[in-house]
């Protein structure tokens, strides 16, 4: 008898993790997200300032003045790249080279993400120099270049556009924009420049000032992306950083904060800005135009929320301003002195008031669904406003970087008055929502606090100090119900500074409030043909893997000591950057840790004990729900050129969930190690490209 009250929930525990499995394979299919992206054309009727040619290899040129665009077409015939070449000079303006790059440098532009077959990394950069208005004053290269390997014929012929507009500076190749930055500062001109071109490379240069605007291409069918969940922008050095999401009339609405360099650009002082993905089905995906371009020198954006007032769909962000100018050149200041004498916030246009435009603004959609446009107001002086409506429909902010504290108002625009002055604390971006019987605050990578949704402000509790919070490994996540009472958290994954990839999953509310994660099924990646790797392990076993990128599940049948504990090491041809999931059942920890094939890992801390599930490298979790009984173990492991390295999302137990980045990890090899524990229907997968 008891026997068989023992085998009868293993099978039926396993017949479970087939079905799981089963789910994400057979009947999963991709997703569809329509990009906004198309090829560029620059038409003009006017004549260039300058021209060169084979002929004609060098000459003077005057561009009228040193804050004017500018154009250069290049038709050139690019050869295979062995040195440095330069393709055009401009001396104290503009260098165009070709080289080959340090296949082991990423750092910024991440041109190793596209190599050769020889894994050589040829690459075609172009140089400004700019006059930077900041004091000291500084001049320094601005540099935008391409990976060649994007480009379908590497070598050969090609045209390349260097576009200059003031805000931004812009190479494309065959008609695709293929990499941008945000200057600060212009060229100095002065009179008379020469410019000289490699005959040996172009055939044909012409110069053209002011610039001409490229105009987009339209396309009888849109470019797809069969991603969403890990997904990044096409391109070498393109990030997803702070996520907002909203969802509003059946659509979800992702605006995440656009990266490129991980930070870095506009010399390292930002210049994000917010783009816009939405949904329906969470299967079809679009792509829609940019809701808070960059559109002048002085802009670079934090993070905010998406909210409803007076019935329009708005995104509230801040202008992270003092990143370029001293405090006193901005409107902070002017904001500031406005609520010091009057105990409440003004509102201000900031075209019509001095200073560079700092602190609290908003856009607000045309059609309700995109077409967002810039109101120019500063309502505050908060620098990354979390704007939202609470339950009883109160218009509240809560206040990071540069305040804190939750604010109330009855517009939007001014008249916030703070009505928690020390709670929340600040930070990076915190966000309010309310599932059932409570109500959370989360804060950005660390914080998270919650009360009965029926008490005061007053009655917040840490959730981290009781090692009950659901951080993951995501920075910055935003929380949204969607349709049915379910709830979703999404954001970013550090693979560069403050930038990574997307991710997505559902979260679980228990009675007591408490809040656990899951993978969301409907954009789970789409896969291959099941392979049974082992219908039993209990001690150590070794597997090669096929591929780098798969799906693995196996199911838990836990000891019953508390020390008892199951390993499964990852590795590649680099046993130093080989990573282990530890996962402790009667313990109810879990971790990430340094692999080595010898031992499992070293224990890890939680959020609670000081570790950094923030950083997505080695932390642990603690207070598993559903593992001291038979439990499913289900992993995703994708490997990207891109990435440098394999992102890793566990979900243990279908309640929780955590995701780490492992730089330069390709997995070749798999070992499982159990103590006590069974490990059973283990299962593998590739996910499709």
């Amino acid at each position: 008898m008891k026997r068989k009250q023992f085998i009868l929930p293993v099978i039926i525990f396993a017949t479970i993790s087939t079905l799981l499995l089963m789910s994400c394979t057979k009947g999963q299919t991709p997703v569809q997200l329509e990009l906004y992206s198309s090829p560029w054309s620059f038409n003009t009727e006017e004549k260039p300032l300058g021209t060169l040619s084979y002929q004609n290899q060098s000459a003077d040129i005057a561009i009228p003045g040193d804050s004017s665009s500018f154009t250069i077409k290049l038709q050139v015939n690019l050869p295979g790249v062995n040195s440095r070449k330069s393709i055009l000079t401009i001396p104290g303006i503009l260098e165009v080279a070709i080289y080959q790059h340090d296949i082991n440098d990423r750092n910024q532009q991440n041109y190793p993400a596209y190599p050769m077959p020889d894994g050589s990394v040829p690459v075609l950069e172009a140089s400004l120099l700019l006059h930077l208005p900041v004091e000291p004053a500084e001049v320094r290269h601005m540099k935008i270049g391409v990976p060649l390997a994007m480009l379908v014929k590497p070598s050969g012929e090609h045209e390349i556009i260097l576009h200059f507009s003031g805000v931004r500076w812009t190479i494309y190749i065959d008609n695709e924009m293929l990499d941008n930055d945000y200057p600060l500062g212009y060229p100095k001109w002065e009179t008379l420049k020469r410019w000289e071109i490699n005959p040996d490379i172009v055939t044909k240069a012409e110069i053209f000032s002011p610039g001409i605007e490229p105009q987009k291409t339209e396309l009888d069918s849109p470019r797809i992306s069969h991603e969403i969940q890990y997904w990044t922008p096409p391109g070498h050095n393109t990030w997803v950083g702070d996520v907002a999401t909203f969802y509003h009339k059946g659509r979800y609405h992702i605006f995440y904060l656009y990266d490129r360099r991980g930070h870095a650009s506009k010399f390292g002082r930002g210049a994000h800005y917010f783009e816009h993905i939405s949904t329906t089905d969470f299967k079809r995906w679009t792509e829609h135009p940019a809701a808070t371009p960059i559109e002048e020198q002085w802009e670079t954006f934090g993070t905010g929320t998406p909210f409803i007032f007076n019935d329009k769909l708005c995104i509230s962000y801040g202008l992270h301003t003092t990143r370029i100018y001293p405090r006193e050149k901005t409107t902070l200041p002017l904001l500031w002195n406005f609520y010091d004498a009057h105990n409440f916030t003004g509102s201000f246009r900031y075209d019509t008031i001095p200073g560079y435009p700092a602190g609290s603004t908003y856009s607000i959609s045309e059609d309700g669904i995109t077409h967002f446009k810039k109101t120019h107001i500063l309502f505050h002086p908060c620098e990354n406003p979390s704007v939202y409506t609470d339950p009883e429909g109160r218009l509240r902010m809560l206040a990071n970087y540069g305040a804190r504290g939750t604010w109330e108002s009855e517009s939007i625009d001014g008249g916030w008055r703070s009505i928690n002055p020390g709670f929340p604390p600040g930070g990076d971006c915190t966000f309010f929502f309310r599932w059932g019987d409570f109500d959370y605050i989360i804060g950005g990578f660390t914080g998270l606090w919650s009360k009965p949704s029926h008490a005061g402000e007053e009655s917040y509790e840490s959730v981290v100090e009781k090692g009950l919070d659901f951080y993951n490994g995501m920075c910055v996540p935003a929380i949204t119900e969607i349709s049915e009472g379910r709830f979703l958290m999404a954001g970013w994954i550090p693979m560069v500074n403050w930038g990574g990839t997307l991710n997505i999953h559902e979260m679980i509310q228990y009675p007591d409030g408490r809040i656990g994660t899951k993978w969301m099924e409907e954009i789970i990646p789409a896969t291959g043909k099941v392979k049974k790797l082992a219908r039993e392990i209990k001690e150590t076993s070794v597997y090669p893997v096929d591929n780098p990128s798969f799906m693995l599940t196996f199911d838990v049948n836990p000891g019953e000591t508390i020390s008892e504990k199951i390993g499964l090491l990852l590795s590649g041809s680099n046993e130093n950057e080989a990573c282990e999931l530890q996962i402790s059942p009667q313990a109810k920890r879990a971790q990430y840790g340094k692999g080595d094939t010898r031992k499992y890992s070293a224990e890890e801390k939680t959020l609670r004990e000081g570790g950094y599930p923030n950083h997505a490298r080695n932390y642990a979790i603690e207070n598993l729900i559903g593992t001291d009984k038979p439990f499913t173990v289900r992993m995703i492991v994708k490997y990207e050129e891109k990435y440098g390295g394999s992102q890793i999302d566990t979900e243990i137990a279908g309640q929780r969930t955590m995701i780490s980045f492992r730089p330069n990890l390709k997995v070749e090899n798999m070992l499982f190690r159990s103590e006590q524990s069974t490990i059973r229907n283990v299962k593998i997968v590739a996910l499709k490209n």
